[in-house]
């Protein structure tokens, strides 16, 4: 049993850390996240949430990360593992990972993103790969910031800047309840997701991921009840919007968490300047806007350089980087 483990786990250490499988897993993802943008819109239409009703909002994102939670929890049990054969610190962490990368995080951005336009929202949450880039840096031996990940984050956020390109940024303003929170948010998912590296390393993906997203997701759930928030009108159509955000949730995290667990931080996470892009093109696709216009291309174009700037670079083996491949000891 145990070299059936361990073959398991050099396999999926093989091919997770295939350069052209990491580049099609991580578009996929960032596909997944994009389509998001488009379908938020239509389920706050579905489930008649006002854009300035956060508290609903918040509810509406808690029934969707708690249904993606129990998804991913019930294929876990589904292997014949135990769901609940954890130990008190490992519920402990995972219980800390769910209430800051699904909770915390979300509870910013929902408040940034009402406080600032579209347009400064989205770059501002790109801002995550640079932490992601910077974090990686200083945690990690083998994952240094090189003249590569520079250009290639610059070449992606500038992608960025063209597919939001808007005069709204011609007004150079800040507002910490606007930009500002969701810069905090794009820190705090940075630094969750190199968290949740570390816990993979002994914790299955499954379950950390399950667990993350089920945790955040009740509490979302409770605050913006709280708050007063409600989401009603059920319909077919409304709750196909929710179960399909609930499913591109539980297949986007757990596959980024593997991602994740086997690669270098900053290999993947330069393939999150993608997902403001596939948000633009997705949301004209489906919300009947122009879709073929040029600054989209160029996004594309400058993104794509990105990714291929910061994973140019001498092939290697790469090993999972659990809390050993951590500068700071325990």
């Amino acid at each position: 049993m145990k070299e059936q483990m361990v073959q398991k786990e050099q396999n999926n250490r093989s091919k997770f850390s295939d350069p052209k499988f990491v580049a099609l897993i991580a578009t996929l993802c960032c596909l997944l996240w994009g389509s998001a943008y488009p379908s938020i819109k239509l389920g706050y239409l579905a489930f008649d949430i006002m854009p300035e009703d956060i508290a609903s909002k918040y509810v509406f994102a808690g029934y969707r990360f708690v249904l993606a939670g129990l998804v991913l929890l019930v294929l876990f049990r589904a292997t014949g593992k135990k769901v609940l054969a954890l130990s008190k610190s490992q519920m402990t962490s995972l219980l800390v990972l769910g209430l800051m990368q699904t909770g915390l995080q979300y509870i910013f951005f929902y408040v940034g993103v009402g406080n600032t336009t579209g347009v400064k929202g989205s770059i501002m949450n790109a801002t995550t790969t640079f932490f992601s880039v910077i974090f990686a840096h200083y945690l990690y031996k083998n994952d240094k910031l090189g003249k590569n990940k520079i250009i290639g984050c610059l070449l992606g956020f500038i992608g960025v800047i063209f597919v939001n390109f808007h005069t709204d940024l011609l007004a150079f303003s800040f507002s910490y309840k606007g930009e500002g929170f969701v810069i905090l948010a794009a820190l705090i998912f940075s630094i969750t997701a190199i968290y949740a590296k570390k816990l993979t390393a002994t914790i299955d993906v499954l379950l950390v991921t399950g667990f993350s997203l089920l945790i955040g997701g009740l509490a979302l759930t409770l605050l913006g009840l709280g708050l007063g928030g409600r989401v009603t009108h059920f319909t077919p159509e409304s709750a196909g919007n929710l179960i399909y955000l609930a499913l591109l949730s539980s297949a986007a995290f757990c596959l980024w968490n593997l991602l994740l667990k086997y690669n270098k931080v900053g290999q993947v996470s330069v393939y999150n300047f993608l997902i403001p892009v596939f948000g633009t093109l997705l949301s004209a696709l489906f919300l009947g806007e122009q879709i073929m216009e040029f600054k989209n291309l160029v996004a594309l174009l400058f993104v794509s350089l990105g990714i291929y700037m910061v994973n140019r670079t001498r092939k290697e083996v790469i090993v999972p980087q659990g809390s050993e491949a951590l500068r700071s000891s325990r």
